[in-house]
């Protein structure tokens, strides 16, 4: 069965890249709140239209926006150590707020996720989710291989790995290597086998 396309021109990657630049520039610069399509448009140097034919609205945007930019900075390696991975676990959140686009965008977006479940919702079900994914599975090797208990909760020791990370985005602290150790040493003081 043919299906037919739709009528018009085809998507330019371009015109898409240009979008997503210009909504993480005026993220950055005047928060979600202040955030007009109208000028993201203007930015990018397309039509209005342009963006309502890829995004139904700002909160849209917003999430692939979020969600290209994390994806890079979830997975974690099988690399055989078990403190090493728990170690990249906390280092990779860490680095993405503070050496990537990300973290610029997601201070942008913080309350918005909080309140809103149009962004909130779908930023949830989609990159916190395969952030929580990734360390469970972390979490599940290190059962495997006997350097965790088996009775850990796998919920619990996700949240205290990546959680002090997200606490310190929101209230303060470094966010350093030596802030990663003592936070993967404490889940390891708590969960060793």
């Amino acid at each position: 069965m043919r299906h037919r396309s739709r009528p018009g021109r085809p998507r330019s990657d371009r015109v898409h890249r240009a979008i997503l630049d210009a909504a993480r520039e005026l993220l950055i610069a005047e928060g979600f709140a202040d955030l007009r399509l109208e000028r993201v448009a203007a930015r990018a140097g397309v039509g209005k239209t342009a963006i309502y034919r890829r995004w139904p609205s700002k909160e849209a945007l917003a999430l692939e926006l979020l969600m290209e930019l994390a994806s890079p900075h979830i997975a974690i390696l099988d690399v055989g150590d078990t403190r090493a991975e728990l170690l990249a676990a906390v280092t990779n959140a860490m680095r993405a707020l503070t050496d990537t686009p990300f973290g610029p965008v997601i201070r942008a977006l913080l309350s918005q996720i909080a309140i809103g479940p149009e962004l909130g919702d779908p930023f949830r079900a989609s990159v916190v989710q395969a952030r929580r994914d990734a360390v469970a599975s972390v979490i599940a090797r290190g059962v495997r291989r006997g350097d965790l208990r088996a009775d850990v909760d796998l919920d619990v020791a996700t949240e205290l790995l990546v959680g002090p990370v997200y606490f310190r985005l929101m209230f303060g602290g470094e966010l350093s290597d030596e802030f990663a150790e003592r936070v993967v040493d404490a889940v390891l003081h708590g969960y060793s086998a």
